[in-house]
């Protein structure tokens, strides 16, 4: 399996993996289900965290992976799920969203009321992996409802039908970043039930290896581009900008549509700065790339 060597190569440990292994063959997943497990666009890049993760899902507990903007939390919940071969499902949260739209809601099928399951009740009815997804902008009287299914007890209690016990093999994975609009703190008996994982941001050295991987540009650009962002990172971590801008997915976008034959500008405004919609920060932006790269370069200069 090329995430299992990816992983040797980053150096988690053998006994780890070997009870990944183990777990795999032990719940054996319906072929049906086979659709839902993830085949990620990136891996994510980080020994420890990888070992904490893996370790807190072995040990049968959930996870909570905490921390600023591009730190790669879905990511890494998304290569979970295909390094234990589970079927996935993202409930996206936030205020609006309510018991119905976590565990089911009455539906009308063949002349009698029947409950349409939602992403909580299908990944605890089938071993599957839930990433509550932004878990800090849900209204907590709705995650309270997943209270029995978080903690040692397992079970759902589905008002109106029977009680749902979690197949051995679910695990949720909340993710959160701190410090948004529309966040809120996550209430103590919620975050009890979660081991948190603080994610770190990411490191020159990581940042350089999947900008490798997923384009094609000549070692020089590739040591500015990630020089740019990590200066970006830096700024937005001492709230001199916003994290808006701060989007590795929208950086390699950016340096895509270098090879079509967009400048670095032009490229850079449609992947990360103006994302922010704020003029202050796009001149923030602007300066950094500036510092960095001649505004004529071609893409025949930037890549191999």
């Amino acid at each position: 399996m090329e995430l299992i060597n990816f992983l040797k190569t980053q150096g988690v440990s053998e006994n780890l993996l070997n009870e990944v292994d183990k777990f795999t063959k032990f719940y054996k997943l319906d072929s049906n289900l086979q659709y839902r497990i993830p085949n990620p666009k990136f891996k994510y890049y980080g020994k420890s965290v990888w070992e904490k993760s893996i370790a807190g899902i072995l040990s049968g507990n959930h996870i909570l992976l905490s921390g600023p903007k591009a730190t790669g939390k879905n990511v890494l919940a998304e290569n979970l799920a295909l390094l234990f071969h589970r079927p996935l499902w993202t409930i996206s949260l936030n205020i609006n969203t309510d018991v119905g739209a976590l565990i089911g809601s009455d539906t009308f099928k063949n002349n009698e009321v029947i409950l349409k399951k939602g992403p909580v009740y299908e990944a605890s009815e089938y071993g599957g992996f839930g990433i509550f997804d932004e878990i800090n902008m849900a209204k907590n009287e709705a995650l309270s409802v997943v209270h029995s299914a978080l903690d040692y007890r397992r079970i759902i209690d589905v008002p109106g039908y029977d009680r749902l016990n979690l197949h051995e093999a679910t695990r949720f994975i909340g993710t959160m970043n701190y410090g948004y609009i529309g966040t809120r703190d996550l209430n103590e008996a919620l975050v009890s039930r979660f081991l948190v994982i603080d994610m770190p941001t990411i490191t020159h050295e990581d940042l350089i290896s999947i900008l490798k991987e997923k384009t094609n540009l000549k070692d020089e650009y590739t040591e500015r581009f990630a020089k740019f962002f990590l200066d970006l990172q830096k700024k937005s971590l001492n709230s001199e900008i916003s994290s808006k801008s701060i989007d590795l997915r929208g950086l390699i976008s950016s340096i895509s549509l270098m090879e079509y034959g967009l400048t670095i500008s032009e490229s850079i405004e449609m992947g990360m700065s103006h994302k922010s919609f704020d003029l202050y920060e796009t001149e923030i932006v602007d300066d950094t790339l500036r510092t960095l790269f001649e505004r004529n370069l071609t893409s025949k200069e930037l890549f191999k």
